[in-house]
Order: C-alpha cells, then structure tokens, then sequence
C-alpha cells in the first residue's frame, strides 16, 4: 500500500536513510513524505502498529524487480532424463547408453534408467536387476542411486543423481 491506500491511525516511520523516525499519525507521514518529494510505502503491515517507510515508489519497484531477475538467473532447474534399455542388451549398447547418462549428469541433471520388460522376458526379472545393478556400477564414479530399482508394471525403474 502507498500514500492515501494507507488506513492506519498511527504508523512505525522510517525516513529516507532508513533511520527510525518513530511512531505517528499517518497525516504527519503523509505530510513528511510529501515535502520529500516522495511516497509513503506501507512494507511491514503485520507489524503493530504498521511499518511505514519514505522513499520513492518507482525506484522502489525497480529494484525490487532487479533483484528478482538476478535471483532467477542464478537458479537452475533440474531436469530428469530418460535412457531406455531392455532386458537383452548387448554391453556395448549398454555402455554407448552409459556414456548417454553420464553426459546427462555432468550436465547436472537426473538420470532415470528404465527397463522394458515385453512377453516372455517378464519370467526373468532377476536378469533385468542384474542389468541396471550393472548400469549403476558403470556409472559409480560420477553417480549415486537415488531411488533403488523397483518394479512398476512393466518396466523397472531407478533414479541416479550426481555425487555431491
């Protein structure tokens, strides 16, 4: 809230220099920030009673906007990759896949490893956790195992993220 949205009685000021000018009607604020030149700015409404500050409104939001551009150039979201395998792979294919996840995870992102199962290659799920035991071995060094494998459906699943 600025200037006239204000409803408070009394009001906590703080002046341009952010030094406390004490306790106050608002018409006194009102009238102090007029002869600054500037805005009344309501920033801490919870507070008994209100906290007020004197400053300028529009520089006010442009910093504040700054400050929310730089805070989201910094973060980054973390995005989770998908490599397929089957229950018959070759190790060359698994490691050409290897190196696929391992690329994924330098990048920063997570990784996670799906196993199909299709027909008769359903009786033999005990080949399919030895598969994506081994994937996780290939990858131990960069890697850890953030969910273990497990089963749903059709398909195992596990997560890898990278080593902190």
């Amino acid at each position: 809230m600025i200037n006239e949205q204000i409803r408070d009685k009394e009001v906590r000021v703080l002046g341009l220099e952010g030094e406390q000018l004490g306790v106050m009607p608002t018409k006194d604020a009102m009238k102090l920030a007029e002869d600054a030149g500037v805005d009344l700015i309501k920033i801490a409404p919870t507070a008994k009673p209100p906290v007020c500050r004197i400053m300028d409104y529009g520089k006010y939001r442009y910093e504040q906007s700054r400050r929310e551009k730089e805070a989201k150039k910094k973060q980054r979201v973390i995005e989770i990759k998908e490599v397929r395998l089957s229950p018959n792979i070759d190790d060359n294919d698994l490691n050409t896949k290897a190196n696929m996840a391992r690329k994924f995870l330098e990048k920063g992102d997570k990784v996670k490893v799906t196993l199909r199962f299709r027909g008769r290659e359903l009786a033999h799920t005990a080949n399919g956790k030895a598969i994506l035991d081994q994937f996780a071995e290939t990858l131990s060094d960069i890697a850890v195992i953030e969910k273990p494998a497990k089963f749903e459906g059709r398909s195992m699943i596990m997560f890898l993220a990278q080593k902190r």
